[in-house]
């Protein structure tokens, strides 16, 4: 049986391998490794499935968990962690097929990973749940060393909740369109992606509420939009409009529509409506269809300017995009609303995961008083 290690045809070619990389010097060797390790697909020659989409050749193996995680509408950055934890596994146990190998190689595997890499126990689970999808939903391999595979105890954590003081002092450290997105995070709850991929036509300033669509387990909820920012934000779309235009004219302007609406409805890509309210400064290459399109602003940037803007307000706890959230709902309820409104804006399955925000609380959900203090 004979195993192959596939280097797809980029800037390199079959005939460009290691032979030539070690002609180079310095940090264009160091380059022209990292780029080959990471264009690398494992590739069993002696199995696979057969793929209408590649000519009746059987797929790589990467190939075909790109094509199983789009089959069941995994987002990307999902598709790019999984892919990295499936590598490093492969990598790490001698480049043998995952067919191979068993619970033993899976165990050592993870145990590495919390003994020599000192890793978090989210980020075993998260290794975890790589590799069964590759062997339940890839290599269609149901084997009861699965079923005994224990995930780490994950550590009950608080979260991280800024004083009204310092969301304040915070926002005023920042301006332009991080202060909007910034301000719409801790006026709304909203996550990070479901901000950055707001909608013009989910924006309702007659009624004052943002329609979220496709949340957290793809579902829609409701939200209130604050009237401290009704005009920045409709200055924010007709920002968005002016783009839109420019786009038209030069022969682009279609928004990436969810699932099969673009098939359904033709015209709608290039509708105002379904435009970010948040778009790109560019426009940049589809990664999915590599057609050219205005993508919505990048969480990067925000996250560089909260820790900017942290630094200015003189915050010593860590800032972040959730952090924001989990302040709007600590005071919330510090202001006297219930639970269940505080989960129906919040978008949380089960009320158990918004009671974590009572923890949080100065005086407690009895309102008890320290003895120091009577």
């Amino acid at each position: 049986m004979r195993r192959a290690i596939v280097v797809k045809a980029n800037s390199y070619t079959q005939s460009t391998r290691y032979p030539a990389a070690l002609a180079l010097k310095g940090w264009q060797a160091a380059r022209a490794f990292t780029r080959m390790r990471a264009d690398m697909s494992y590739h069993d020659e002696s199995s696979g499935i057969s793929d209408p989409d590649h000519g009746g050749q059987k797929p790589t193996l990467f190939g075909e968990v790109r094509r199983r995680m789009r089959l069941k509408h995994y987002s990307l950055s999902t598709e790019r962690v999984y892919l990295q934890w499936i590598r490093r596994f492969i990598v790490a146990s001698g480049r043998r097929h995952p067919r191979e190998l068993g619970g033993a190689e899976v165990e050592r595997f993870l145990s590495g990973l919390a003994t020599h890499a000192n890793v978090a126990a989210s980020t075993q689970n998260q290794a975890l749940s790589a590799l069964l999808f590759l062997y339940r939903d890839v290599l269609r391999i149901d084997l009861p060393w699965m079923e005994n595979i224990v995930r780490a105890k994950r550590p009950r954590r608080l979260p991280v909740v800024l004083a009204q003081d310092e969301v304040d002092r915070l926002l005023a450290s920042m301006d332009g369109r991080s202060w909007l997105l910034a301000s719409l995070l801790y006026g709304t709850g909203m996550r990070l992606m479901e901000c950055l991929r707001l909608r013009v036509k989910d924006v309702d300033f007659s009624r004052n509420e943002i329609l979220v669509r496709d949340g957290k387990g793809g579902k829609d909820r409701r939200t209130m939009l604050p009237r401290a920012l009704r005009d920045p934000l409709l200055r924010e779309i007709e920002r968005a409009r002016l783009l839109h235009v420019q786009d038209l004219a030069a022969g682009f302007g279609e928004a990436r529509l969810p699932h099969a609406l673009a098939r359904k409805y033709p015209r709608a890509a290039s509708e105002f409506g379904w435009q970010f309210v948040f778009p790109s400064d560019r426009r940049t290459l589809d990664p999915l269809d590599g057609r050219e399109r205005r993508h919505h602003f990048d969480d990067a940037i925000l996250s560089r300017a909260l820790k900017r803007a942290r630094v200015v307000a003189g915050i010593a706890k860590p800032v972040s995009a959730h952090a924001l959230r989990h302040s709007f709902a600590t005071h919330l309820l510090e202001a006297g609303y219930d639970l269940r409104t505080i989960q129906e804006l919040l978008g949380h399955k089960d009320v158990s995961t918004t009671q974590i925000y009572t923890h949080v609380l100065n005086r407690g959900g009895s309102g008890v008083l320290s003895p120091l203090d009577r």
